[in-house]
C-alpha cells in the first residue's frame, strides 16, 4: 500500500536547501568564495596604508604620513593591484579547479584538476581582449582619452587591467562552467591523446588536455567573435544581466530579501549564508572594488553583514549572548550564555542556534529573522545617507563589533554604526528572549517542585 503521508513544509523546504546546497556548481563556488578572503584581507591591508591620510586627517599626522609610509603609497598599491586587481582570476580560477575535481572525484574520469584551471585562463583571456569588426575585419580596440585607455584591445588603468578584476568575476564564471563542461565531454568520449605507460605522468597528463584544450578554444573565440560581429562581445553581453543583478541587491528591499532568505534557511537548520552568499559572492566583491577605485558608493559590497547586520553571529545575538550571561534567571539559558558570550563577540554563536534553540524554535523565529532586518535597515541609512563612508575593505569576519566597521569603512564612523546596529538588534530581540527566559525558568521552577 502506498505511502500517502506528506512531509511537512519544512521539512520539504529543508529537503529542497540541501539538495541545492550540495549540487557540485554551489559546493565549487563556496570554494572560490574561500578562496578569495585571504586575497581580498591582505589587499584591504595595503590599500588601508594608502589612505591612512584620509582617515586620519590631523595635520601631524598627514605631514608625518607624506614624509615616511608615504614614500612607498605607489608600492602598497601595487600589492592591492595584485590581490584585487586579479581577483577574477582567482575567484574564477579556484572554481574551475574545485569544479574539475569534484567531477574526478565523483565520476571516477581522469580529468585533472591544474588542466581544467589552465584550459579556464586560455578561455578567459580571449574574452579580456576588446575586439571589434570593422572595415571587413576583426580588430582590436584602440581607445586613448582622458578617461579611458585601451591599447591593442586591453583596457588598462592604474588599477591594473580592468576586465581581470572585479567586474570580470561574472564572465569568468561562466567561462569557467562552460570549460570545464567541454573537458568533462571531451575525456567521457574519450577525445584525447593518450600515451604509452613508459611516459611520465606530467607529460601524458599535459597531452591528453591538448585537444579538450583546442576544443576551449575553439568554442571560446567562435562564440565572442560571433559577438563581436553582431557589435558586442562576451563580456559585455553576460556584464547586463550580472549588472541588473547587482542593481537589485544594491537596493534596500533586494538587501532585506537577501538577509531574509539567510534567517529562512537557518531557522531550518540550513546554513543560509552558505547557500545565499554563493549567489551574492561575486556582486559584493565587484561593488567594493567600484567603492575602493573608482569611487563609487554601494552599500552592499565587502563583508556588510559580519560588520554590521549579523553583529554576534547570524540573527544578530552578540546583545543577547551577553544578555543570557548577565541577567537570565533560568539556569538553561545563563549557562547557556556563559558558553557563548566569548564566541559572540568574534561572530560566532553555533551554540545558541542550536542550544536555545533557534532552530524549528517558533517563539523565537520572529527576532531571529527581524533583529538582523532592523540592523540592515540601520546599516543602509547611514551608508546611504552619507553619514558614514561606503564600505571599501573586507574585514576578517570573525572581527568584534566596532573595530570591524572601522575596518569595513576606514571611519569611526563606521565603528559608531557597527555599535548601533548591535543595539537595534538587542533591541528587538530583547522583548521575546525575555519572555523565553521567563517561560523556561517557569518549567525549571515546576521541575524542581515535583521532585
Amino acid at each position: 500500500m502506498a505511502d500517502t503521508t506528506k512531509k511537512p513544509l519544512k521539512d520539504k523546504i529543508g529537503e529542497i536547501a540541501g539538495k541545492f546546497a550540495a549540487t557540485r556548481f554551489v559546493r565549487a563556488i563556496m570554494d572560490a568564495g574561500y578562496s578569495v578572503i585571504s586575497f581580498s584581507i591582505v589587499g584591504a591591508f595595503f590599500l588601508i596604508l594608502t589612505v591612512l591620510p584620509q582617515v586620519i586627517k590631523i595635520p601631524a599626522f598627514v605631514s608625518f604620513y607624506a614624509n615616511t609610509i608615504g614614500r612607498f603609497s605607489v608600492l602598497f598599491s601595487s600589492v592591492y593591484n595584485a590581490t584585487m586587481g586579479i581577483i577574477a582570476l582567482v575567484f574564477s580560477g579556484t572554481f574551475a579547479y574545485s569544479y574539475t575535481k569534484i567531477y574526478h572525484d565523483e565520476e571516477h574520469i581522469n580529468l585533472i584538476p591544474m588542466n581544467g584551471l589552465m584550459m579556464f585562463l586560455m578561455g578567459f583571456f580571449i574574452t579580456v581582449a576588446e575586439l571589434v569588426w570593422k572595415n571587413g575585419q576583426m580588430q582590436f580596440v584602440q581607445v586613448f582619452t582622458k578617461t579611458k585607455m585601451v591599447a591593442s584591445g586591453y583596457e588598462a588603468s592604474a588599477s591594473g587591467i580592468y576586465r581581470i578584476g572585479a567586474v570580470g568575476i561574472f564572465i569568468g564564471l561562466v567561462i569557467a562552467w562552460l570549460t570545464v563542461q567541454i573537458y568533462r565531454y571531451t575525456i567521457k568520449h574519450n577525445w584525447q591523446i593518450k600515451m604509452p605507460a613508459s611516459v611520465p605522468s606530467g607529460v601524458s597528463n599535459s597531452f591528453s588536455a591538448l585537444i579538450p584544450a583546442f576544443c576551449v578554444a575553439v568554442v571560446v573565440s567562435a562564440l565572442n567573435g560571433a559577438l563581436v560581429i553582431a557589435g558586442t562581445d562576451m563580456f559585455n553581453l553576460l556584464f547586463i544581466p550580472f549588472s541588473f543583478i547587482s542593481d537589485i541587491a544594491d537596493t534596500w528591499w533586494g538587501f532585506l530579501i537577501i538577509i531574509f532568505l539567510i534567517h529562512f534557511l537557518w531557522w531550518f537548520g540550513i546554513h543560509g549564508a552558505t547557500i545565499i552568499s554563493s549567489f551574492y559572492m561575486p556582486i559584493i566583491l565587484a561593488n567594493m572594488a567600484d567603492n575602493a577605485q573608482r569611487g563609487g558608493h554601494h552599500f552592499f559590497a565587502g563583508d556588510p553583514t559580519n560588520a554590521f547586520i549579523t553583529v554576534g553571529g547570524s540573527g544578530a545575538m552578540l546583545g543577547v549572548a551577553i544578555w543570557l550571561a548577565f541577567r537570565a534567571r533560568s539556569a538553561q539559558l545563563k549557562e547557556l550564555g556563559k558558553v557563548e558570550i566569548i564566541p559572540a563577540i568574534f561572530n560566532i554563536n553555533e551554540p545558541l542556534i542550536f542550544g536555545l534553540p533557534i532552530v524549528y524554535n517558533v517563539d523565537l523565529f520572529i527576532p531571529f529573522v527581524c533583529a538582523p532586518l532592523a540592523s540592515g535597515i540601520v546599516a543602509y541609512l547611514g551608508i546611504v545617507s552619507k553619514l558614514v563612508p561606503v564600505i571599501r575593505f573586507q574585514q576578517p569576519w570573525p572581527t568584534p563589533v566596532g573595530l570591524s566597521g572601522f575596518i569595513a569603512t576606514t571611519s569611526w564612523q563606521g565603528g559608531v554604526l557597527s555599535i548601533v546596529c548591535a543595539i537595534v538588534a538587542f533591541l528587538v530581540w530583547y522583548p521575546f528572549i525575555k519572555h523565553y527566559d521567563n517561560t523556561l525558568l517557569k518549567q525549571e521552577q515546576e521541575t524542581a517542585a515535583a521532585e
